[in-house]
């Protein structure tokens, strides 16, 4: 039965905002709407508290979703009416991140896509279409692999849209090591404690030894990004790369730096991305402004490294490497970050130009202590950073991983 109001909408609205809710990204079905239409009419629509915690406690299921249920309540109830016009405030955000000074971002991207009115969302029919224009198929490339080599800089919108949806889907195949501790196997080592206590329990009687070997596990991955302004219009995409790796696997830190060093790996944990990316807006101060590799290299160093880089881990470097300080002090940062880390993967987007020199000073600083020097332009280069990772774990220790295992 559907609740009764004055002008008998309530119900509609509902229905409406329920589809808004699925068009973010929420599981919600015909069941639930419902279910939500019962709740209303029980606790009734005297108290807006009372009404919103109807709606959530049917339509929200897992904690990643209530903030968005939350921003979607918020904008929707006030007028429902409105929307299309609301709109056209919200158009702004649906570029990505854009900080403003003084301003929060109230809306993720997702939500401000919801909230388009269905006519917007449907494809066009046949008499609104714009003529077809017959080519020849022979002649042409597929769409999918001009994205892949196409540079994120150069991307339109739809592109930059179709791009992050890739980007959320790449992992990395990170080998795994062996670790310290040792874990109950088949094969191995006799473990003659585990035998003994194993005889205990049986009064006695022989049993066959216990073994134990190294378990493996896949080594801590630690990505140090570069946001200044001459990085932005490639960071703000691999977030959403990093972003996705966060969430696949444990023991992933990531840091931005440009004139300060900032931990985002809290904000990275939250599933929803565009929760995720908003909460990173907000936290770092330095975005789009100058660089001081050295200078945040040797705060993470003394800050993090021992505690993050004491167990063989894997350093992404993302950086152009120039360097407002003109390297200063950035080659003894780079050869304590290189001996503190089993691999330093170096990744610059002006690795895209055939006739890249090395000529900036940071860059030459940096070059001789980094395992791989990568471009990170599209997103072939990022599938390639895979493949190169794959490699890096067959390879040998280098001499000052035994230095740091033996203590030598």
């Amino acid at each position: 039965m559907e609740p009764e109001t004055k002008t008998g909408r309530l119900a509609d609205n509902i229905v409406h905002f329920a589809r808004v809710l699925r068009r973010a990204g929420l599981p919600i079905g015909p069941a639930k709407i419902i279910d939500a239409l019962n709740a209303v009419q029980a606790v009734g629509v005297e108290r807006r508290d009372d009404f919103r915690y109807a709606l959530s406690a049917v339509f929200v299921n897992r904690r990643e979703h209530q903030e968005m249920f939350d921003q979607a309540f918020q904008a929707f109830w006030r007028d429902p009416r409105r929307v299309e016009q609301m709109l056209q405030d919200l158009m702004q955000l649906m570029g990505g991140l854009r900080r403003v000074e003084g301003e929060r971002p109230k809306l993720p991207e997702r939500l401000a896509r919801a909230l388009l009115p269905d006519a917007a969302l449907r494809p066009r029919s046949r008499e609104e279409a714009p003529p077809e224009i017959e080519t020849d198929a022979r002649l042409t490339v597929s769409t999918r692999e001009v994205l892949q080599r196409k540079d994120f800089a150069s991307m339109t919108s739809e592109e930059l849209e179709e791009a992050k949806a890739v980007l959320r889907k790449l992992r990395l195949p990170l080998p795994e090591l062996p670790a310290r501790r040792l874990q109950a196997k088949t094969r191995g080592r006799i473990d003659l404690r585990g035998t003994l206590r194993q005889m205990t329990k049986q009064a006695g009687a022989v049993v066959p030894f216990r073994r134990r070997a190294p378990d493996t596990r896949h080594p801590t991955l630690v990505v140090l990004c570069d946001v200044s302004g001459s990085m932005e219009s490639y960071t703000r995409m691999l977030l959403h790369f990093i972003h996705a790796v966060t969430n696949d696997r444990d023991r992933v830190y990531t840091f931005l730096f440009g004139t300060r060093l900032t931990n985002i790996t809290r904000h990275l944990r939250h599933r929803d991305v565009d929760v995720a990316l908003a909460g990173v807006s907000n936290a770092v101060a330095d975005w789009a402004g100058g660089t001081r590799i050295g200078a945040c290299l040797k705060e993470f160093n003394q800050r993090w490294g021992r505690r993050l880089l004491g167990q063989g881990a894997v350093v992404l470097l993302i950086s152009d490497g120039l360097d407002s300080d003109a390297g200063e002090g950035l080659r003894q940062e780079m050869e304590r970050l290189g001996r503190s880390s089993r691999r330093v993967v170096w990744l610059n987007p002006l690795l895209r130009y055939d006739k890249f020199e090395a000529r900036p000073a940071g860059i030459r600083a940096m070059l001789p202590y980094v395992d791989a020097f990568l471009p990170v332009h599209n997103l072939a280069s990022l599938t390639q950073l895979g493949a190169v990772l794959r490699s890096l774990g067959k390879q040998a220790p280098r001499a000052n991983d035994e230095h740091r295992r033996t203590g030598t």
